[in-house]
């Protein structure tokens, strides 16, 4: 029995992580006016939020095409495969999915199942991570999914980000909030957890950091945790060095936000993906 993973590129799994477990990433599209740049492979993440504030049109994305995924089954069924786990962000955040279980139906060559993560970012990673890691101790598919509906459960992703101005220019909020929460100096506060997500509105940067510390000191101990930002690693390390009690021992994550969310983010988020310890 030889179960293969295969997820997407907004896991934001660390490279090494990915080579070293064997797993397989199909990656999500970003437009930028005429050019068309797959996450991962054609644009690095660097590079985006590096041009993020100056480009002349702002990105859109787009999920890989069926087509995309039947050749990764098909490939990963000629490595071995007797079965396939596909792990995927949220339906509530993307068509991603839905894509890969259209997909899924209509191959033959092994077995794909296909799992909403209901997470996004790290939340995903993290579930990737434990997939791969039961596949290579020889779990079968219907072994792994119950640890991961167990893990789905305990995992909870907060952001905060530093403007309202790329809600607005990606059309998820109209010019005239966004204007005023500038004014008014508002920031967002993005969570998620178990498919459900929800926002908070705060004041200030201050105010948010002091948001996100307080949900890891109400969540800790934690199994499993990450610090995520978008061009914002110095205040990521600043978040991870106030929170070092609460890290565990298996020691704690940096995670670049993928463009594909920061399309929608912005630079400067800061936030946190954790999977609480079992009682």
């Amino acid at each position: 029995m030889t179960v293969k993973i295969l997820t997407d590129s907004t896991c934001d799994l660390p490279a090494e992580v990915v080579k070293a477990l064997d797993i397989t990433v199909i990656p999500l599209y970003i437009h930028i006016g005429n050019e068309n740049y797959a996450d991962g492979v054609d644009i690095t993440r660097e590079a985006f939020y590096q041009n993020l504030r100056h480009f002349e049109h702002h990105p859109t994305t787009a999920v890989p095409s069926p087509a995309k995924f039947h050749a990764l089954y098909e490939a990963l069924a000629e490595e071995g495969a007797t079965e396939i786990l596909s792990i995927h962000i949220s339906e509530t955040l993307s068509g991603t999915v839905n894509v890969a279980r259209v997909t899924a139906a209509e191959t033959t060559s092994a077995p794909v199942t296909v799992l909403d993560s209901g997470n996004l970012s790290m939340g995903t990673g993290f579930l990737v991570q434990t997939a791969a890691e039961l596949a290579r101790m020889g779990k079968t598919v219907a072994e792994i999914l119950p640890v991961l509906e167990s893990q789905i459960k305990r995992t909870h992703v907060w952001a905060a980000l530093d403007t309202l101005e790329f809600l607005r220019r990606s059309g998820r909020m109209n010019r005239a909030i966004s204007t005023i929460g500038e004014i008014l100096q508002i920031k967002p506060m993005l969570k998620m957890h178990n498919g459900v997500s929800g926002a908070e509105r705060v004041r200030t940067r201050k105010a948010a950091v002091a948001r996100l510390t307080e949900m890891l000191q109400t969540l800790a101990p934690f199994e499993k945790l990450a610090f995520l930002h978008s061009n914002a690693l110095d205040q990521a390390h600043e978040l991870q060095e106030k929170m070092k009690h609460l890290v565990p021992e298996s020691g704690a994550v940096f995670g670049v936000v993928n463009p594909v969310l920061g399309a929608h983010l912005g630079p400067g988020v800061l936030g946190f993906c954790a999977v609480t310890r079992k009682e």
